[in-house]
């Protein structure tokens, strides 16, 4: 797969500019007032894996290059952005272009700091949004009956498929549902992909608590309104002011409220698991490599991942599991020990597999 994307979304002054400085230790704007962000900003981050520090202290290469994830800071939303209130039309154009959303919510007080709804709720906040997400789909999707009722009324099989599931699509998101939540047929699965709903992507929580109190009210209400495993919770100043800190002294800091890591390795980790990406490994004296893909990729997918003629002219994959590689710290003693096994178009790449692929050009 290409990088993953991720954009940050939420109403007006709920710290999405804040998060997303401290994500890629940057300095965008995040001032007192809505819709401080207008154009997206979007930031590249490296992505913090103890795996690939470790296996390129093994081969000593000439580069080390991490997987990377690309970081969009979103205009925020307010009630009646599918009809373009305020910068909605902007915003909702935007989140098209992402594979997941990460929705921050505020989980706080603050009277120095407004909120265009007057009071914190998170779930009202939260709700909002997934209307607002909700009404620009039924809007597309009408758009899209519109081109496609003719052919399937004159018969066009392929049509008269597709209506069916708009048609079912329609009715799940009339009932406020978001179109992630649509439990819907495999054969339904193409039709869905290529109308790349807003409501259908993938979303992770963001629960913005204050620092020293990141388990408040605000935070307890949504984390019982969303997925556990789609819910984080921390307080974007803390982590921005982590930024002007050494690693030891952010370890420090961190522990003091019970936390392992700063906010990019943990949204990272959730955002991979949200997703079903693992990580694969290329291994050689120019480079150490690690690579993104989606759980149940093939051996020539992965290998497309790197270039598309890796992946036409495919021979096999020689694949060295991560653990065989630290415990001989080679890959010729990993060889001699056999522990590299070769394998066919049909393999299943797994989570850390090292792998060498053979080609023809």
């Amino acid at each position: 797969m290409s990088r993953l994307a991720c954009g940050l979304i939420g109403l007006p002054n709920v710290g999405k500019s804040t998060l997303f400085n401290a994500l890629s230790k940057s300095a965008v704007a995040a001032e007192n007032y809505p819709f401080c962000t207008i154009s997206p900003t979007e930031r590249m981050v490296e992505v913090p894996d103890a795996r690939l520090t470790t296996l390129a202290e093994c081969v000593k290469p000439s580069r080390v290059v991490p997987a990377g994830v690309r970081f969009v800071d979103i205009a925020g939303l307010v009630a009646g952005a599918s009809k373009g209130e305020g910068l909605g039309n902007q915003f909702l154009g935007h989140i098209r272009d992402v594979q997941l959303l990460v929705h921050v919510t505020r989980c706080f007080d603050d009277d120095n700091i407004s909120h265009v709804a007057g009071k914190p709720d998170p779930v009202r906040d939260k709700n909002m949004i997934d209307t607002e997400l909700q009404l620009k789909d039924l809007e597309w999707l009408g758009r899209r009956r519109e081109r496609i009722d003719k052919l399937a009324v004159s018969g066009d099989g392929d049509a008269r498929k597709e209506m069916e599931v708009l048609l079912g699509a329609v009715a799940h998101l009339e009932k406020g549902r978001n179109m992630r939540d649509w439990v819907s047929e495999d054969a339904h699965a193409p039709y869905r992909a290529q109308w790349q709903l807003l409501s259908d992507k993938a979303v992770l929580y963001v629960a913005n608590g204050a620092e020293g109190q990141m388990d408040n009210p605000y935070v307890q209400a949504l984390r019982a309104a969303v997925p556990q495993d789609a819910c984080m919770v921390l307080s974007a100043a803390l982590e921005q002011q982590l930024i002007a800190f050494s690693a030891d002294e952010q370890k420090a800091l961190l522990a003091e409220y019970g936390l392992d890591s700063p906010c990019l390795a943990r949204l990272i980790r959730l955002a991979y698991a949200r997703l079903g990406l693992w990580t694969y490994f290329t291994a050689g004296p120019k480079e150490v490599r690690a690579w993104t893909m989606q759980a149940g990729t093939s051996a020539p997918q992965a290998a497309g991942i790197i270039h598309s003629d890796m992946q036409k002219g495919f021979i096999r994959a020689e694949v060295i599991q991560l653990a065989d590689y630290l415990h001989y710290r080679s890959e010729s003693a990993c060889r001699a020990a056999g522990k590299i096994a070769v394998q066919g178009k049909e393999y299943i790449v797994q989570d850390a597999d090292i792998i060498h692929f053979r080609f023809a050009t």
